[in-house]
């Protein structure tokens, strides 16, 4: 059964968390404060973490930098769930590594939908190694089973979205693939305000290319339209 760590300082919600991703199959732990929930999730290894923001002693920030920065636990998919709804907020938890950001209030089903949608992604493996699609193309391979890039003779690991990201592209690679789309096939569902989730990916994945590509701008910006792999 998937196991699900769910760390909320407010006790209704984290219950009320619980119960229904119960009622859906799930095994769940639960965590009041983030000592505690950084605590549970080395020792439990969860498939994937609920993680509130605002809470006493460790907000949800510090929490999730110190699971990137644990190397046992350092991939473990994170939901935040938290009040905090400015574009800034969600910036700094896309920037720390979690993987979606959802704001209280919230509705329960769309909490599951996400939950669901993360899961399917970050548990399966990535499409290019599940089906016959390109791998190498002149000077770039993907490597699937590590999540990594290799352009020429250097390798570049990336995170298991930026890979999804960096494949979608590739296999288009000269088209254009609009923001819409990559919100769609990467992230399961079709929210209408995560403009900012895709440009902080494409950010971070663009400076990780960068790395290997020896001055080669691979990844455009297609302004207003979405984004093109130039091979």
């Amino acid at each position: 059964m998937t196991k699900i760590l769910v760390v909320d300082d407010d006790v209704a919600i984290n219950e009320l968390i619980k119960i229904n991703l119960e009622l859906n199959g799930y095994s769940v732990i639960q965590a009041y404060n983030g000592v505690e929930g950084f605590a549970l999730a080395k020792q439990e290894m969860p498939a994937l973490i609920i993680l509130d923001v605002m809470m006493p002693e460790v907000d949800g920030y510090t929490v999730a930098q110190r699971i990137r920065q644990a190397a046992e636990i350092a991939d473990t998919p994170i939901i935040m769930l938290t009040a905090l709804s400015q574009l800034n907020d969600k910036v700094n938890g896309f920037n720390i590594g979690v993987d979606d950001y959802l704001t209280k209030p919230f509705e329960i089903d769309e909490l599951i939908v996400r939950v669901r949608a993360v899961l399917k992604r970050t548990k399966q493996i990535p499409k290019s190694s599940a089906v016959r699609e390109l791998l190498t193309y002149k000077e770039i391979t993907l490597l699937p089973e590590t999540y990594s890039v290799q352009i020429n003779d250097k390798i570049q690991k990336l995170t298991p979205i930026e890979f999804d990201i960096f494949n979608l592209l590739f296999q288009n690679h000269g088209n254009m693939v609009s923001g819409a789309r990559l919100l769609k096939e990467i992230w399961g569902y079709e929210p209408d305000d995560n403009v900012e989730t895709i440009r902080v990916h494409i950010r971070h994945l663009r400076s990780k290319i960068d790395k290997i590509s020896e001055g080669k701008k691979y990844i455009e910006t297609i302004y207003g339209g979405g984004y093109k792999l130039n091979v």
